[in-house]
């Protein structure tokens, strides 16, 4: 992956913000979201030399960074994100510390201002995953950094190929990795009777994926269909398909940045 990634997820929100209606606030946020992380991902990339790899190791030269997703969020965000904007800027360099070393070994999708900050960091250091082959029973987890998946895509991989192959995007540092189709992101359920999978004519690219054995689900992005589709932003322009899913029972593995 390459700067080149976060610039397209810019351009794709501005897109699809210009059409939206009921989303449309959501990625007006969202692309002053994207724009930070760029920010963030463009300082990695000046201060490589610097880099370890080592989080703790790391955290004098990103701190500086971290200012740019703040102001992100109290500039654009909803009032929660603003508030906590605010008092995060009055916190003191050891409290952020923690609270970006707490999410890097435990992640939590409630911590916004951790995961926002820390995406572009993990996906400056994972490698690509190309020929990752998962032992029975398990492969829902990335191969780099252990984070769950946020969502997941259909790509052909190869001329001429049938059907798309799935891969599973990791919701901590932005990484894709092989995953089998018909298999619940979750617990790893491949009974077809208890997967079920929705969508509607108004995003036909994007369809949720659901497990009725453990009731999560995730988003999957189909570049079979629509192969200019960015992943992380039409699955937030998808949002009333999260809100399906809601309403019957299902649990999202991970939710997304702005909420859902």
């Amino acid at each position: 992956m390459s700067l080149d990634f976060w610039e397209r997820q810019t351009a794709r929100a501005m897109e699809l913000a210009g059409d939206a209606d009921g989303t449309k606030e959501l990625l007006v946020f969202y692309v002053r979201l994207l724009r930070a992380q760029t920010e963030v991902y463009q300082f990695c990339l000046s201060s490589r030399w610097q880099l370890s790899g080592e989080l703790s190791a790391d955290l004098p030269v990103l701190r500086p960074a971290f200012a740019t997703i703040l102001r992100a969020a109290e500039v654009a965000g909803p009032e929660r994100l603003v508030e906590q904007a605010r008092t995060l800027k009055n916190a003191t360099p050891d409290e952020i510390d923690q609270l970006l070393l707490s999410y890097w070994s435990e992640p939590s999708d409630v911590e916004f201002f951790a995961k926002a900050f820390l995406q572009p960091y993990g996906q400056y250091l994972a490698p690509e995953i190309t020929d990752f082959v998962p032992a029975a029973g398990s492969g829902w987890r990335c191969p780099f950094c252990g984070g769950k998946p946020q969502l997941s895509i259909l790509q052909y991989k190869k001329t001429g190929g049938e059907s798309g192959n799935r891969d599973l995007m990791c919701a901590k540092c932005v990484t894709f990795w092989p995953f089998r189709r018909a298999v619940c992101a979750n617990c790893s359920e491949e009974e077809p009777a208890k997967l079920s999978r929705y969508q509607t004519p108004a995003f036909s690219h994007v369809r949720v994926e659901a497990c009725d054995t453990c009731k999560h689900y995730l988003k999957n992005i189909d570049w079979t269909r629509l192969p200019r589709a960015e992943a992380m932003v039409d699955e937030v322009a998808a949002a009333p398909l999260d809100l399906w899913a809601i309403e019957h029972g299902y649990t999202k593995i991970e939710l997304n940045l702005v909420g859902l």
